[in-house]
């Protein structure tokens, strides 16, 4: 007993050593209501590398994107890259000198540059449980947001291709996230939407929270951190809406700066801004 406490101290420190070093957020391959895991991006990768070019593309350019936005969207490593900790990083900053930027947007020399990535023509699907573990940024006139699109927008365009907004953030409410949808009769300020607020003056910047939506052929229904807050229901729609769930959609993961929503950027707001994405994930039953 004497000579193997070495050993067993030895694999007792192993152990604990495993357990520090497993992460937080394991990958479960199943979640309660038979949703298995279908699709996923965990962000692994060494500092500085793009994400996976098999799951992302880009949207690229400066023109507003139908909301006034002041930001031009790149697929440069200062905009876009990991952190080598597990993490996608969007960061959205301060162009130094815009006038010799080469950088056109709607207004001008564009002021700011940021990201959108997408997984279009790389994953759609229909129906499932999406989640994204996701630290957003803040300050007046940043907009983060964790969306879909219909495949078909270059068909029909927007918004008869429909929209599910997962999680939108407004920077002047930074305790509070938005769940949306947008289609024929009910899009822009117009869309059905529900909003989960922090209790206790937190917000949603000071740490990371999971932002899912269940999206059904009948219904769709918006969770943060696991809790319930806002359902729709195809059965309770409206006779001049029209259902525009029932096709494929991707993903997009952006920070937008300045808008008609959100407003622009002031004296207050900090450049740069980093939107950190733990992980994302697609279960379907």
């Amino acid at each position: 007993m004497i000579k193997s406490l070495p050993a067993l101290i030895a694999c007792l420190l192993f152990l604990l050593s495993a357990c520090i070093k497993a992460p937080m957020n394991a990958l479960p391959s199943e979640l309660p209501g038979g949703w298995k895991l279908n699709w996923h991006d965990e962000f692994d990768g060494e500092a500085g590398s793009a994400p996976d070019p098999e799951k992302w593309t880009y949207d690229i350019g400066g023109d507003g994107w139908g909301n006034r936005e002041w930001q031009y969207y790149t697929d440069r490593q200062e905009n876009v890259a990991l952190d080598g900790n597990g993490h996608l990083v969007i960061t959205a900053q301060a162009v130094k000198n815009p006038s010799v930027s080469g950088l056109d947007c709607w207004y001008g020399p564009c002021m700011f540059t940021s990201a959108r990535l997408l997984t279009r023509g790389k994953f759609e699907f229909m129906y499932g449980r999406v989640e994204a573990r996701i630290q957003i940024p803040y300050g007046q006139g940043l907009w983060p947001a964790f969306w879909m699109l219909g495949n078909d927008i270059a068909e029909v365009g927007w918004p008869a291709c429909g929209e599910i907004d997962i999680m939108e953030n407004i920077g002047r409410e930074p305790n509070i996230v938005h769940g949306t949808v947008h289609g024929p009769g009910f899009y822009g300020a117009g869309g059905l939407s529900s909003s989960y607020a922090l209790s206790d003056g937190a917000a949603f910047a000071d740490d990371f929270h999971v932002y899912a939506v269940e999206w059904e052929a009948e219904e769709i229904r918006w969770y943060v951190d696991g809790r319930l807050y806002g359902t729709v229901r195809k059965s309770q729609f409206p006779e001049t809406y029209r259902w525009v769930f029932d096709h494929p959609f991707f993903i997009i993961l952006n920070v937008a700066v300045g808008g008609n929503w959100p407003g622009y950027p002031d004296e207050t707001t900090i450049f740069p801004q980093a939107m950190r994405v733990d992980y994302v994930r697609v279960y379907q039953r």
